[in-house]
C-alpha cells in the first residue's frame, strides 16, 4: 500500500486554476521526485499534501487515512515533513534552536537521539551549531532545513528545490546525503528541477506541465523518452 496518494487533487489560488486532477502515490521507502519547469505546479502539489494550499477537490491520504481538510500541524503530526523553498531559516534564532524548533513537531523523550543523528549527516553544522541562521551560507542554510526536518523523524520527507542556488560540489554533497536518508529508511517526495540530480536520487518520477502529470515512470524510462525531456523539461 502506497505511504502517500494523491487522487484528482485540484487546487486553485483564487480564480487560478493551478492543479488540474494530480493523481501520484509514493510507496514507503521510496524516493519520489516531480520534475517540471517553473510554474508547473509542483510546489503547490508539495502545499496541498500539508494543507498550505486547500485542494478544492480530489483527496490526499497518508497511509490510507483521509488528510485532505486537516489542519496543517495535524498533518505535520501524522508525519509529514516539509523542507521548504528557499530554506526558510529562523534567522535570528541560532543551528541548535532552529533543530530544536523542528523537533517540536514530534514531540518526545528521545530529542537528544534525533539531535544527533540529524547531525550525523551534516558535521558542518555541528561546527556552527551557536551560529545564528542569518550568519550561514546558502549551503550550509540548506542543510539546516532538511536537518530541521529530519529531527522530527517523519514518515515522509517532503523536499523542495533543496539544490536551488548551490554550487557544482555542494549539489553534489546533497544528493550524496538525501541518498543515504532515504537509505536509512525515511521516504522522500522531492521536487527537483534539475535533471541530473533527479534521475541520480529517485525510484521514481513524474513530469509536472501546466498543473497536470504528463508522464509516470522510472529513470531509465525518462532517460529513454527524449520526445517528453524535449516537449516538458527544455532539455
Amino acid at each position: 500500500m502506497s505511504l502517500l496518494t494523491l487522487e484528482g487533487v485540484h487546487t486553485y489560488y483564487g480564480e487560478a486554476h493551478v492543479l488540474q486532477g494530480v493523481s501520484l502515490s509514493v510507496a514507503e521507502g521510496e524516493v519520489v521526485t516531480m520534475i517540471g519547469r517553473n510554474g508547473a505546479g509542483k510546489t503547490t502539489t508539495l502545499l496541498s499534501i500539508v494543507g498550505i494550499a486547500r485542494a478544492r477537490r480530489g483527496t490526499v491520504r497518508l497511509g490510507g487515512e483521509d488528510i485532505t481538510h486537516l489542519e496543517t500541524h495535524e498533518i505535520v503530526r501524522r508525519g509529514v515533513g516539509w523542507v521548504p523553498e528557499e530554506r526558510r531559516v529562523l534567522p535570528n534564532l541560532t543551528v541548535l534552536e532552529n533543530l530544536r524548533l523542528g523537533m517540536m513537531a514530534a514531540p518526545g523523550g528521545d530529542a537528544e537521539r534525533r539531535l544527533q543523528e540529524a547531525l550525523e549527516y551534516f558535521p558542518r553544522l555541528r561546527e556552527r551549531i551557536g551560529q545564528k541562521g542569518r550568519f550561514l551560507s546558502g549551503g550550509e542554510q540548506q542543510m539546516l532545513a532538511i536537518a530541521r526536518g529530519l529531527v522530527a523523524r517523519p514518515r515522509i520527507m517532503l523536499v523542495d528545490e533543496p539544490t536551488e542556488g548551490l554550487a557544482p560540489l555542494l549539489v553534489q554533497s546533497l544528493t550524496e546525503i538525501l541518498r543515504e536518508i532515504n537509505r536509512r529508511g525515511t521516504t522522500v517526495l522531492l521536487v527537483e528541477q534539475t535533471l541530473e540530480v533527479a534521475l541520480a536520487l529517485s525510484h521514481r518520477l513524474y513530469v509536472m506541465d501546466q498543473g497536470r502529470i504528463q508522464f509516470e515512470g522510472t529513470p531509465d524510462a525518462l532517460r529513454k523518452d527524449p520526445t517528453v525531456q524535449q516537449r516538458f523539461l527544455s532539455v
